[in-house]
């Protein structure tokens, strides 16, 4: 019943703004007061205020280091001091040192009628708070967990392959975001834009995310099963084909061979059956690894990871059977597999592994199994009906059209759930932020997973849509969602993760080039398309000539360039840390309560 008022609240909160947009007639006026725009505006401000909170969080860990470092050689200098002394001044000096180690308090120094005065400086900090926690955070060890050798390959392998494909993937990127500030740059016609855009998007897409999430899935399987994996010849058998699709869709694509269709579906059918037979293995192996688990409950992390899996196997075949594929039938089609490929598939699973990622790495339990659940089943129910979003103002019916922008005014629910407890889990280490990089990946994936999903819902009215739609700022909208949810969990999770099973830290120095030159970079290419874009639908709207709006997107391109070349430096400096994580990595021997037990692996 509780859920169900909470429900009716957020309702209540986001209908008025749902309602104002139904009407066919847009008007421009006033566009910056719309809340659609007011609410993107106020969304893209908090990341701005938290990063510099992060940002002056280490140069105050910074400064005080030196601090230490500076007392450090006074201390020096005094035993040097010390040495030069005359032996009566040392007794002098060790005897009034004594003294003030016994000094003993009487106990009603700071009690009393008295007027309350610290003469001695005892007193360092107050707080009215004293049911406040702070977790210190765990000194730096050759952590090692007893895991199965195997497991320790196969989650290295996925994620190094993802690597590869992140540095290789966005590389293209790159090149094609320099394009459009210097189109020239070739005539070839499998470097075109058009050809290798998919390339860039379906190899970060498949290659990059799926590989990665899937390597660390399999670890988080096994550790919340207290089991090992069913089998890793499959585990295997699916990394193989997973890779295959990637390559073989990458040159199909070059050579001009696709689908022909929707966007993130332009690889051919028998290369995307690659994949889909990977996602199939990927299950079945999850699957039988949790039904031999050795423990009753069954963790959250594995609900969502389990449903990503069945409904991305699912959306694969509903997005390439071409029976019901036909004139405004695709569309509708391409809408629905377009978003589930995001939200069933990548953020699905990815939630999943901050369930485990983010509590293990800060030594406590995630803070409501409660607000999980909700969080769980709310994203089953709304996002599975938002896809035509992306066709308001189309030939489709306006009943389908209001629908999913009432279910996308519903995506608030998981997502205020979801950021809830995930920020409340921090709660209480923050200190973590001034000692690793690993919670400002978290907090970042967990910012960006509340600002972009709420822009989203917001870019989902019909007013924002009729500004927005078709324009650059979908493309920032897509990084903000894929590069600065997806991928800072990712980053997250592999360097909470990798240290423990190989025995081996990166230099925080690298961690934290890696961190602020993805951010920053994402920040800049992000806002630079938000505001062309918004300038170029205005412009359309005014019934500018096409070329005007090209024209007035060429500073924001550079920006985006920029942006981008800053993302990309920090892919080559993550995949830089890797390496040095398993490169002569130190081999934890598996103790013999933890080893693997034949009968199971059959």
């Amino acid at each position: 019943m509780k859920i169900f008022h909470f429900i009716i609240f957020i309702f209540t909160l986001v209908l008025p703004g749902i309602i104002h947009a139904q009407g066919k007639n847009v008007s421009t006026e006033s566009w910056i007061t719309s809340p659609g725009i007011l609410g993107t505006i106020v969304l893209i401000t908090i990341v701005l205020v938290v990063a510099i909170i992060i940002f002056l969080t280490h140069i105050n860990s910074y400064l005080d280091a030196i601090k230490k470092r500076q007392e450090v050689k006074t201390r020096t200098a005094f035993d040097d001091e010390l040495v030069a002394l005359e032996e009566s001044h040392i007794d002098t000096i060790l005897e009034k040192r004594k003294a003030a180690l016994h000094y003993k308090l009487k106990g009603n120094e700071l009690s009393g009628d008295n007027e309350v005065f610290d003469k001695k400086g005892l007193i360092q900090k107050i707080t009215n708070d004293p049911n406040n926690a702070y977790f210190d955070e765990k000194k730096k060890t050759s952590l090692s967990l007893e895991t199965p050798e195997p497991l320790k390959k196969i989650v290295i392998y996925y994620i190094g392959a993802a690597i590869c494909w992140l540095v290789l993937g966005t590389l293209i990127g790159q090149y094609l975001g320099m394009k459009f500030i210097w189109p020239e740059m070739d005539n070839q016609s499998w470097l075109s834009f058009g050809r290798l855009r998919p390339v860039h998007t379906n190899m970060v897409f498949w290659g990059w995310s799926s590989l990665a999430m899937i390597g660390l899935g399999y670890f988080v399987i096994a550790r919340t099963s207290n089991t090992i994996i069913h089998s890793y010849k499959w585990a295997w058998r699916a990394w193989i084909l997973i890779n295959s699709s990637v390559i073989l869709g990458s040159i199909f694509l070059m050579a001009g061979i696709n689908n022909g269709s929707g966007e993130y579906r332009e690889y051919i059918w028998p290369v995307m059956l690659l994949f889909a037979i990977a996602l199939v293995i990927t299950f079945f192996n999850f699957y039988k690894t949790v039904a031999h688990r050795k423990i009753s409950e069954i963790y959250i992390s594995n609900w969502f990871i389990l449903a990503s899996l069945v409904w991305t196997i699912v959306l694969a075949i509903i997005g390439y059977l071409p029976f019901y594929q036909n004139g405004l039938g695709e569309t509708v089609i391409q809408g629905y597999y377009m978003h589930q490929g995001v939200g069933m598939w990548f953020m699905t699973f990815t939630l999943g592994l901050v369930y485990y990622y983010l509590p293990s790495a800060l030594n406590k339990p995630i803070y409501s199994y409660s607000l999980g659940v909700l969080a769980f089943w709310t994203q089953m129910l709304f996002y599975t009906m938002i896809g035509t979003h992306h066709f308001v103002f189309s030939p489709l019916p306006w009943w389908l059209q209001t629908t999913a922008i009432v279910f996308s005014a519903g995506m608030f629910i998981p997502v205020v759930a979801g950021t809830t407890n995930f920020l409340m889990t921090m709660k209480g280490s923050w200190s973590h932020i001034s000692k690793s990089y690993v919670l400002p990946f978290f907090l970042v994936g967990t910012l960006f997973y509340f600002v972009g999903s709420t822009q989203g819902s917001f870019q989902a009215f019909r007013f924002t849509n009729y500004v927005w739609h078709f324009t650059d700022f979908n493309v920032a909208h897509s990084h903000m969602t894929m590069y600065g949810i997806i991928a800072f969990f990712l980053w997250a999770a592999i360097y909470a993760i990798l240290p423990k099973l190989t025995g081996k830290e990166p230099p925080q120095v690298l961690v934290g080039a890696h961190f602020w030159m993805a951010f920053i970079g994402l920040f800049a290419y992000m806002v630079s398309l938000m505001v062309g874009g918004t300038y170029k639908g205005l412009s359309w709207i005014e019934g500018n000539a096409f070329i005007e709006s090209v024209i007035l997107m060429k500073p924001y391109w550079v920006w985006r360039a920029i942006g981008g070349s800053l993302m990309f430096t920090s892919h080559l400096i993550f995949a830089y840390n890797f390496y040095y994580i398993v490169k002569n990595r130190k081999q934890v021997l598996v103790s013999e309560a933890t080893k693997p037990v034949e009968e199971i692996t059959v």
